[in-house]
Formats: C-alpha cells, structure tokens, sequence
C-alpha cells in the first residue's frame, strides 16, 4: 500500500466511508493527473501535493456520505464548474453505479478533464463543454452539485433548469450563509446544513443541501 492510499485509507475511516482501495487507486492516479496537467493548463492555483490532497481530494470526499445518502440516492449528479473536476471525479470515482457528469465553460479544462475520464475509465461521466445556461438535458437530474459558487441564489437561478421535480442542490461552502438561506427564491426550500470536518484542514466548511419544491414560471 503507498503512503497515499495510507492517507485515504485513514481519511475513509474518518468520513465513515467503507474501505476501497480500488477507488484508492483511481484517486491516486487522478491526483497525479491533476499535477501533471495543472503545470501546464493552470486547472487550480494550488501547487504542493500535500495541499492538493486535503483542499481538493478530501474537501471533495468529505460530501460523499451526505450525497450518497441523500434522496433517491442520488444516481443522476451534475458537478456545475467542475474545473478540474472536483468534487466531481472523486464522487464518480468512488460511485461507479451512478451517473455524475461534470459541465465546465472552460475548453482547457474540459480537455483535462476528457482525458482523466478515459485514462481512469470513467464511464459513468459525461465531460460537457458549455454554459450551464445554455445546456438542455434530455432528463433532469436527481441533483446538481457544485463549489463553483460564490452565492447560493445564483447557483439555485443559473442551474434550476437542470433539477428535477424533488431533486436537490448540493453547496459546497466555505461558509454557512444565514442572509442567503434566510433569502431563497420560491421554488427551493432548505433541506438540511452539514458541517463538514476535512482531516488537515483548518477552515470551516459546509454542504447546504436544498430541495426543489416547484417550478419556477
């Protein structure tokens, strides 16, 4: 076992995620991908390994047990300014059975992010290059998750069009955010606030998750 997949294997534990050193594995070779290509694509300002590991590999991990259990499962995902993938990879890594496609604006990205597909074989991911206002999915999603936002109300008005009926939005936040809670628009209710607690992290952070109670006119 290298002493990445120690570090997983403990982080696991901690997140109370089962053990899986095949996800292992696959996690390990997408952070080095990310290396790799981030040398030369600038995907995340981030530079040291050991940083990348805990504010984008853990930060992403971390949600995994909320989507995971989260309504109807969640077996239709939709990471909205994926980037270089995140949390998106991770959780496609980790949830083979589900869909989790990943939609970036960014043509540099989406070649990246082509390419880890293939080379971690990814086939439950679809890699969209578009604005997520201009993207019309055939079938809405069960959710659509992303740490892309600055405000909840533009991530709830720029990809309402992607939730279906019941379906949920998952926020990755540095921050809770009382006034934009306290502020949603009509067709989204607040479902639950998760305080998420990454190993090697010294930041709070949270996952809001919100529900679609109607369509919006």
């Amino acid at each position: 076992m290298t002493s990445f997949e120690v570090q997983l294997k403990k982080s696991f534990k901690h997140f109370n995620l089962p053990e899986n050193p095949q996800a292992w594995s696959k996690l390990e070779c997408y952070l080095v991908l990310l290396q790799k290509w981030n040398k030369v694509y600038n995907l995340t300002s981030i530079r040291d390994p050991q940083e990348m590991f805990i504010k984008h590999l853990l930060d992403s991990l971390a949600i995994a047990p909320y989507v995971e259990n989260g309504k109807n499962n969640n077996q239709r995902l939709i990471d909205v300014g994926t980037g270089g993938g995140l949390p998106g990879i991770p959780l496609a890594i980790l949830y083979p059975e589900k869909q989790i496609d990943l939609l970036d604006s960014n043509s540099k990205k989406t070649r990246f992010l082509i390419q880890a597909k293939t080379e971690l074989g990814l086939k439950n991911t679809l890699v969209l290059h578009q604005r997520v206002e201009d993207y019309q999915p055939a079938e809405k999603y069960d959710g659509v998750v992303s740490r892309a936002f600055s405000s909840l109300n533009d991530m709830l008005s720029l990809t309402q069009h992607l939730v279906a009926p019941s379906g949920c939005w998952w926020a990755m936040k540095a921050q809770k955010t009382q006034e934009e809670i306290e502020n949603l628009p009509g067709y989204a209710k607040l479902k639950n606030i998760f305080s998420l607690n990454v190993p090697g992290l010294n930041a709070e952070r949270s996952l809001i998750q919100l529900e679609m109670i109607k369509e919006r006119s």
